[in-house]
């Protein structure tokens, strides 16, 4: 039977969240041979184009002001600036009413904060682009995060990362359709990895974000990140900003989001990763300067970071710039 799948776009979509998948389904169609095994459809708020991101526009097949069809997977569309967007009533009644009545649901990129703003999230593991992932957490507690994924699927909640991650979560769900042998003409076809290595956090930059917290947290976070291989202990990160260990940890967390610890961390990885990229030290010496003891003790934190290996991410890199 054929699969209605329904992707709503707001105002500023992202091109690439509404495109991307929808290439992915309309390539299974050809894959699998029937040209109707997907019917894809764009809904907005009106009839009118689509002002995307990019300037280009995008013509709805439907709105949300229409009899609502019987959908069999409803997809949300992210949009750059979608956290600071004014809330559409409307369009999150629609989206709440079509997402209940349809086999599985979810979103691209960082349209689960439209979402979750259903309330259809709480309680449900779920993934988006890795800039907002603690945000998202912050404002909406009952729903579970995890930042890291490229996708994420729980019961009939499908949700991807950022922007292309759309793709590989289209794929997932060609799979569980129409089968992998199909799936995987689908990502040859469209020159993409069937299974994409590592997670999302290997595309983030979270050590190079603004300083926050009051001056003294300001100028110590600069310090952290300038010398990663320093002593980074509670007591001596403390001692620098004139406080008891006990209360400056208390007041880094509550003011910057995170604990000392994973702050040091984040600064660590990243100083790691810009040697990986740009040079050719050795393991030992990378690990050194960027604060471990060991290879050992670097390996851990980059996986549990970035997903993957430091010698699976220089690999990745190098052949990146050699291609």
């Amino acid at each position: 039977m054929t699969k209605t799948i329904a992707l709503l776009a707001c105002p500023g979509v992202q091109m690439l969240d509404v495109s991307g998948p929808l290439d992915v389904f309309a390539e299974g169609n050809r894959q699998c041979g029937r040209a109707d095994a997907y019917r894809c459809k764009v809904i907005a708020a009106s009839s009118r184009a689509i002002e995307s991101s990019s300037g280009v526009r995008i013509v709805p097949d439907g709105t949300i002001r229409d009899e609502l069809e019987s959908f069999d997977t409803v997809l949300v569309a992210g949009a750059p600036h979608i956290t600071d967007a004014p809330t559409q009533v409307t369009m999150l009644a629609w989206l709440y009413r079509a997402a209940l009545s349809a086999r599985r649901y979810g979103s691209i990129c960082s349209g689960a904060w439209m979402l979750a703003a259903t309330g259809l999230l709480d309680g449900r593991r779920v993934t988006t682009h890795w800039n907002i992932a603690a945000q998202l957490q912050q404002n909406f507690p009952d729903v579970i995060v995890e930042p890291d994924a490229f996708y994420v699927r729980d019961g009939p909640v499908c949700t991807s990362a950022g922007v292309t991650s759309g793709m590989d979560l289209a794929l997932v769900l060609v799979e569980e359709d129409l089968g992998q042998t199909v799936a995987k003409a689908v990502a040859d076809q469209l020159v993409m990895f069937f299974k994409r290595p590592g997670g999302q956090l290997q595309f983030s930059r979270q050590g190079n974000t603004q300083p926050g917290g009051r001056l003294v947290l300001q100028e110590l976070q600069r310090w952290v990140t300038a010398h990663p291989e320093a002593d980074h202990s509670v007591a001596a990160l403390a001692a620098r900003t004139g406080l008891s260990p006990r209360h400056f940890a208390r007041v880094f967390q509550k003011e910057i989001g995170m604990t000392p610890a994973d702050f040091v961390e984040v600064a660590r990885v990243e100083s790691a990763r810009r040697m990986l990229e740009q040079g050719q030290d050795p393991p030992k010496r990378v690990a050194s300067l960027s604060g471990y003891a060991d290879v050992n003790g670097l390996r851990r934190a980059f996986v549990r970071r970035m997903g993957m290996t430091p010698a699976s991410y220089r690999k990745l890199h190098r052949s990146g710039n050699e291609g």
